[in-house]
């Protein structure tokens, strides 16, 4: 049956940022979906915890830096015994003018949404292809994959390259079975976008351009990501999916 193929029964999956947000939205999803889910976070996500039951397991670590990758795969292999899915969603913003942008700004943002995904990521394949089973990992890219944006170069920059690494990625990894795939949502109410949507005239003129009329939620990411994670997206590699609202057609 067609719906079988979008069951993760049996699967676990390690998603990064769980604590709130798209991170939450995507471990409830997973586990309604049947697999177990490591919540990778900088703060207890005892909230997601809380919605998802005892097939969440949350390990702390600050993704700032990589010498955390080490323990998120030998308690995710302690918890659960393997992984089948990465989901690296966790993410940080700097706002600033681009004339004044720091060099702190800038690493801060690159360390968390570029160098650790890559790395972490390369840890996770090298677990898939002991297992000998493939594996799914799906990257959380933005509009700012494909767009400049205004006072967020260091943002912009490591969205650009999350999309390029999708692709590079995928052409090494398909041969394991292993799909690389990403996730560009559109202006979502979560917290990364508290300082726009409080913004009452760019604000507006966000909402304004979006044809669905509203900012998306996490439930909105929801379906995307059982689907990029299962079965049914087996010959899915390579691919920035937009969850947009139809905010890149106008």
């Amino acid at each position: 049956m067609i719906l079988d193929k979008f069951s993760l029964k049996g699967k676990v999956a390690i998603v990064t940022g769980s604590n709130t947000g798209l991170g939450q939205g995507i471990s409830k999803a997973y586990v309604e979906a049947g697999a177990k889910v490591v919540g990778v976070s900088r703060r207890p996500s005892d909230e997601t915890a809380a919605i998802c039951g005892s097939n969440f397991y949350n390990v702390i670590a600050d993704l700032s830096d990589n010498s955390a990758i080490p323990a998120i795969i030998e308690k995710t292999l302690e918890k659960f015994g393997n992984i089948d899915i990465l989901v690296n969603n966790a993410g940080v913003i700097k706002r600033q003018d681009s004339l004044e942008f720091s060099e702190e700004n800038w690493d801060s943002v690159l360390n968390v949404n570029l160098k650790t995904v890559f790395f972490l990521t390369q840890a996770v394949a090298k677990q898939f292809i002991k297992q000998g089973t493939g594996g799914k990992i799906i990257n959380i890219a933005s509009m700012l994959s494909y767009q400049g944006g205004i006072r967020v170069p260091s943002y912009t920059a490591s969205k650009s390259a999350i999309k390029g690494l999708t692709m590079t990625l995928s052409n090494e990894w398909a041969k394991y079975g292993i799909n690389v795939n990403a996730i560009a949502p559109g202006y979502m109410a979560t917290n990364n976008t508290e300082q726009l949507r409080q913004d009452g005239e760019r604000g507006a003129d966000i909402l304004a351009r979006i044809p669905a009329g509203r900012w998306g939620t996490p439930g909105d990411l929801q379906g995307a990501a059982v689907f990029l994670a299962s079965e049914a997206a087996d010959y899915v590699n390579g691919f920035t999916l937009a969850v947009d609202g139809g905010w890149l057609g106008r």
